[in-house]
């Protein structure tokens, strides 16, 4: 049965290529699945139908026959438990895939959030810059514990690309070309591993096809407040 997703059809160019429904199109491209997209205006996740589908107003969900799900961690495990190509065989490799896919959520995410929130989303708080250096810290300790785990591995678990290697690159790579991430080649090369997949282009390609509408005037107003803090700080 094809599946249904839920994307916006509008973000500001910054957030193009991250947007959380990506995840769902590359697990989906790596196991063959055909799937389709309900679009949605900015604005329209916040109210019904699409509140019914997710309790907090975000993207993606997933629908097939009688399911529905949101967070796009447990979306991608159900495409994972019921498609061949991103679990193991084995049930302890499994369990390993899995593992990772908590690591990549959260452990590493949040701090790549933080720093988010801190150079973007509310870069204009009077804490964003204090706060930044402690960010930074936490980033670099995390990557380094990553890095030393991989290792000169391919993947996560070895030979074998998994679920726990989508998400975990689908996390880095939001600090793709930062120095934070620069310092570490060992990460910087495997990124460009996940992201040189097929099925990781076709998802991409496939998620930047579909940005066709228009902001809003409250997102048109927020995104010239920015540039205009920019400016003054350049």
């Amino acid at each position: 049965m094809r599946p249904t997703i839920t994307a916006f059809d509008w973000v500001p160019d910054f957030a193009k290529g991250q947007v959380r429904d990506l995840r769902v199109r590359w697990a989906l491209e790596e196991v063959g699945q055909a799937y389709d997209v309900v679009y949605l205006a900015q604005g329209e996740q916040k109210a019904p139908p699409h509140r019914g589908r997710q309790p907090f107003g975000q993207v993606p969900t997933y629908q097939v026959g009688d399911l529905t799900l949101f967070e796009s961690g447990a979306i991608v495990q159900h495409i994972a438990d019921t498609h061949d190509g991103l679990f193991p065989p084995d049930p302890n490799g499994r369990a390993r895939a899995i593992e990772w896919m908590y690591a990549a959520l959260n452990t590493v995410e949040p701090p790549v959030m933080d720093h988010a929130i801190a150079t973007l989303f509310e870069a204009d708080k009077p804490w964003s810059k204090p706060r930044l250096p402690s960010i930074l810290h936490r980033i670099d300790a995390r990557f380094g514990e990553l890095s030393d785990r991989l290792g000169d591995k391919t993947w996560l678990d070895g030979d074998v690309f998994t679920a726990g290697d989508l998400l975990m690159i689908a996390v880095l790579r939001i600090l793709e070309g930062e120095p934070v991430l620069d310092a570490y080649p060992t990460l910087v090369a495997y990124v460009a591993r996940g992201t040189a997949r097929p099925a990781f282009r076709r998802a991409l390609d496939a998620q930047m096809a579909g940005f066709t509408g228009t902001p809003p005037p409250a997102v048109i107003a927020w995104l010239e407040k920015q540039k205009a803090q920019q400016g003054e700080t350049a």
